[in-house]
């Protein structure tokens, strides 16, 4: 399994027009499901999301939590994190189906939500457009 995870001040996701997921203050994740990843990836990969310590102190060092901070999260399905780039055409075959993805995909989402975050998602296999405004920039990616 493969994040990118972004502080961001907003985000939001929208399909044909519609916002379907929006936060401020945060995270937005871009979360790649490998064909070999199990419930135990996705447990971690929550764990490691909600965890990360990438909010600011009254010093300006970058040592609190997303939940101190008040973070919310917004988790967008990114199979193409998986693309083989070894030919000009990428190929995704890393890539989990989406019958083995969409329960992992849903894991984490509810992982982060069973330790408190308010989160928001796109829809997976969606033709989705993200925007955000990064803060910092801090963007960290994260790989089991």
């Amino acid at each position: 399994m493969r994040s990118v995870v972004t502080r961001v001040t907003g985000a939001q996701v929208t399909i044909d027009g519609n916002v379907v997921g929006r936060i401020e203050k945060g995270f937005l994740v871009l979360l790649g499901i490998h064909k070999d990843d199990t419930l135990e990836t996705a447990k971690w990969m929550a764990d490691r999301i909600c965890g990360l310590r990438v909010f600011e102190d009254e010093n300006g060092k970058m040592n609190v939590s997303p939940k101190d901070a008040g973070a919310e999260i917004l988790i967008v399905s990114q199979f193409t994190l998986y693309a083989d780039v070894s030919s000009r055409r990428p190929g995704f075959s890393d890539a989990a189906r989406p019958e083995t993805a969409i329960p992992l995909y849903e894991t984490v989402i509810n992982e982060c939500k069973e330790r408190g975050f308010h989160v928001e998602t796109g829809e997976f296999g969606a033709d989705m457009k993200v925007a955000s405004v990064n803060d910092g920039p801090v963007t960290i990616i994260i790989e089991k």
